[in-house]
């Protein structure tokens, strides 16, 4: 359950009570999915052959049939023995895992709800068979299986339903896909799909995998992958991922990434790395589970001896207490506490185009006293455009200073170049190819044209290679006041031209940074721009702080300063050029990975763009840490007044509980820890 035993591991020719196989291959379940791997139906239905069996176990005990006004069965003791060991082989299978947690030391749940139910069980099988012991609890241990087995279908569906996120994202590929091969078109499976096979997608099917248009024009609803429920129309050349949905038109498409390695693939790995990790509140859990056991299993002993030596009672007294502790006392609800709040926190983000890679996140990120936004394609489309073109001297034309520039940027990848090029190309401006490129980080390209150097890049560029006079600085500085992104290009001795780029805002950004801020929580903004068109950017989103002319290998520097403090602080980049930042942050989130969602250095992947999806992480983390505190405290709680009631401390006010009473108890106690987890269902997050 969420014990921490990774743990059941299976040696040659054992049988593997959640598969239901023998396997001669060891492998391994753990945590929640240990018991709840495909079991929701088997725990139903057992349950429900334990319900039948209560009915006539209920006439062989003397206190129900005393309740009800009836007479005992015949034989009652030989009955109730004969029906309680049948549902006692419905327990074996808790027994199989607390040996599990005893072979891996890792004693919790299972172990105690073993000891429960085979002390019980035994201890009434003996008195069926030794007179002078007197008292049997065939009913009050059968009941016990009962509770348990209905608790396990309980998570088992929590699991499923609320729930297992690789079964809903499973759903978002299709079974089949219409393969082209020498204009033939063919059904074939997905698995069978490769990369640069030619596939047809018709209005309304899904996207088998990956791929690049290459005819047809339609809209295509990407919302079950990114979160965005606006359609996106795709054409020749753009990408397509494997889940969306095509409106319609049909699209022909050229797979570039099938399988494990497609948008899809990546998910699931990310959602599996999350279900290996755990929340510090897990941590806590487990090691309280395991406390838990001890503290019961001594407090029963302490019962018998206290009651049975020091007080004179006798000893079936003393031992139903006992039995009654230790069935009280099952950290069933501590076990759920944790796991069914993270498994449907898991599906609702996936749902929302978040992806959690590390739960113990969840647990930071709701304290932020920091969101720390990279601004080009986070804040800003990202999508520079050539606005202007200066020259500084008569002997170049602003085609020859466009020309000049975008046959360097040719070779950089770099947004602010591939701007210029495109810019180039609209313009039908001829391009050569450079000599000697060289990509210098933060600062620009350099190369050779015709045999002279030139340069493209920023003012810090310049200066450190030609000469910049007073003249050049101030109209720099002109034109960058406006909140515009500037290339200066320059020969092997001054600056010959200025190409002005802007980036617009997106529209969302306004409200993402109001929402934040609503939140009690500040913002600040790194970019490698100008103070200028950082100043602009940052003075129209009411943005608390901002760092301008960062390189890409300094902005961690701009993180530690703000932790400094002892801030939180989230970093939101693109999860390349800011990893280290990214991984500085006490949480790093890239945003925007699309069709590429396996980033390695951030915490938190979100599928689009839109910043407004850091406020919904927030807001998520908030309300799943305060279920997972509400479920700890009442987890804990329950047990801190359960077990001394059970133990008879309340009995100078003559209140006893009785085995049967504690198991409904516990049973309780679990039903109100899952479907308080289940209340994160109702969040809306957009």
């Amino acid at each position: 359950m969420s014990q921490d035993h990774d743990a059941h591991v299976h040696d040659e020719e054992y049988f593997c009570s959640v598969c239901k196989v023998t396997t001669k291959e060891k492998h391994a379940h753990g945590g929640m999915a240990a018991m709840s791997h495909g079991s929701a139906t088997m725990f139903l239905r057992r349950f429900w052959i334990v319900t039948v069996l209560l009915i006539p176990l209920l006439f062989t005990n003397e206190f129900v049939t005393g309740v009800l006004g009836v007479g005992l069965l015949p034989y009652n003791t030989f009955i109730g023995f004969g029906i309680s060991t049948v549902i006692f082989g419905f327990s074996l299978i808790f027994f199989r895992h607390a040996w599990h947690e005893i072979r891996s030391k890792s004693y919790g749940m299972m172990t105690l709800v073993s000891i429960a139910v085979g002390s019980g069980y035994l201890f009434s099988v003996a008195s069926t068979f030794v007179p002078s012991l007197e008292v049997a609890f065939y009913m009050e241990i059968s009941t016990l299986i009962w509770v348990l087995l209905f608790g396990h279908y309980l998570e088992a569906k929590s699991t499923s339903a609320a729930g297992n996120a690789l079964q809903e994202v499973a759903k978002l590929l299709p079974k089949k896909a219409h393969k082209v091969v020498d204009g033939v078109e063919s059904e074939v499976a997905i698995a069978d799909l490769q990369e640069g096979d030619v596939v047809v997608v018709k209005p309304g099917e899904k996207v088998p995998a990956d791929g690049v248009v290459d005819a047809g024009v339609a809209n295509v609803n990407e919302s079950l992958i990114s979160g965005e429920s606006k359609p996106v129309q795709k054409e020749v050349g753009d990408t397509v991922v494997a889940g969306a949905i095509c409106i319609d038109g049909a699209l022909t498409i050229v797979l570039s990434r099938v399988g494990e390695h497609s948008t899809i693939g990546q998910i699931k790995k990310l959602i599996s790395d999350a279900q290996s990790t755990k929340p510090h509140s897990q941590k806590v859990a487990d090691k309280a589970s395991a406390v838990l056991t001890f503290v019961a299993a001594v407090t029963a002993l302490l019962t018998i001896l206290i009651w049975s030596v020091f007080l004179g009672q006798p000893f079936v007294f003393a031992i139903t207490l006992a039995i009654t502790v230790l069935v009280i006392a099952c950290p069933h609800a501590l076990g759920l506490a944790i796991p069914t709040v993270t498994t449907i926190s898991t599906s609702l983000a996936v749902k929302n185009g978040v992806f959690i890679k590390d739960l113990s996140k969840i647990e930071v990120i709701r304290k932020a006293d920091y969101v720390v936004f990279d601004k080009t394609g986070t804040l800003t489309k990202g999508e520079f455009g050539v606005s202007n073109i200066h020259t500084t001297t008569d002997d170049y034309t602003p085609d020859e200073i466009l020309a000049i520039a975008a046959s360097l940027e040719q070779q950089s990848s770099h947004i602010i170049g591939q701007s210029i090029v495109a810019h180039a190309q609209h313009s039908e401006v001829d391009m050569k190819n450079p000599e000697a490129f060289k990509n210098i980080a933060g600062k620009g390209v350099s190369g050779m044209l015709a045999g002279a150097s030139y340069y493209v890049g920023n003012i810090t560029l310049m200066k450190e290679n030609v000469a910049v006079t007073e003249r050049i600085e101030e109209k720099i500085k002109n034109l960058s006041s406006g909140g515009n992104t500037l290339a200066i290009v320059a020969n092997q001795r001054a600056v010959i031209g200025i190409i002005t780029l802007s980036d617009e805002i997106k529209e969302e950004s306004y409200a993402a940074i109001q929402d934040i801020h609503n939140l009690g929580v500040k913002v600040a903004m790194l970019t490698g721009d100008n103070d200028g068109v950082a100043k602009g950017v940052a003075d129209a989103l009411e943005i608390d702080t901002y760092f301008a002319q960062v390189l890409p290998e300094d902005k961690y520097t701009h993180i530690q300063n703000l932790q400094k403090d002892g801030s939180v602080v989230l970093m939101i980049g693109d999860g390349v050029n800011d990893a280290p930042a990214l991984t500085q942050a006490d949480a790093g989130i890239a945003v925007g990975a699309g069709t590429d969602v396996a980033v390695e250095s951030g915490d938190v992947v979100l599928m689009s763009n839109n910043p407004q999806d850091v406020r919904r992480l927030i807001v998520l983390s908030k309300k799943v840490y305060s279920k997972m505190v509400q479920n700890l405290v009442w987890a804990l709680g329950y047990n801190v007044v359960a077990i001394p009631a059970a133990a008879g401390a309340f009995a100078a006010w003559g209140f006893f509980l009785r085995p049967e009473v504690a198991a409904l108890l516990m049973a309780l106690s679990t039903v109100i820890v899952v479907a308080n987890a289940m209340l994160l269902k109702r969040i809306n997050l957009q």
